[in-house]
């Protein structure tokens, strides 16, 4: 469930990520998400090759019942990124920031329950080394929010 979770919410804050990246005016902004980026394709990577040495499907099972365990399958709507696509300057930067952070949060919940309560041993290193990267990856997104 963390591998396929995982690839949801990297797909999604990719999307978010790759706007940000070539047309965010903050150049911190834009640096961020390509750390992010570069950090997703790597965990990606990772999270694909286990599913596929599981033979299990990429994607998590989107029925409600499949996640009563630990809440929805929170995501981000279409209407997010074609109205973060629209914008310009300043306010795609704050639409950025927004959108990331809310995917990052969602990401965090489920890096903690699999740091927390995981049982393959890989899946649990990568979910506690991926919790702490995030931390300071939200903590420069939350100041470009205040500021």
């Amino acid at each position: 469930m963390f591998a396929q979770m995982g690839l949801a919410q990297i797909t999604e804050g990719d999307r978010v990520a790759a706007i940000a990246e070539q047309r965010a005016a903050n150049p911190e902004l834009r640096a961020v998400a390509a750390e992010l980026r570069g950090q997703w394709r790597t965990e990606g990577e990772t999270l694909r090759g286990w599913l596929d040495d599981w033979a299990r499907p990429h994607a998590a099972d989107p029925s409600a019942g499949a996640h009563a365990g630990h809440g929805a399958l929170h995501s981000l709507r279409e209407e997010d990124f074609t109205g973060l696509d629209a914008l310009d300057g300043a306010d795609l930067d704050r639409g950025a920031v927004a959108l990331l952070l809310g995917n990052l949060h969602n990401a965090m919940e489920t890096m903690r329950m699999e740091a927390a309560s995981g049982s393959y041993p890989e899946a649990v290193d990568l979910a506690k080394r991926m919790t702490e990267s995030r931390q300071r990856q939200i903590q420069r997104l939350l100041a470009m929010a205040a500021g």
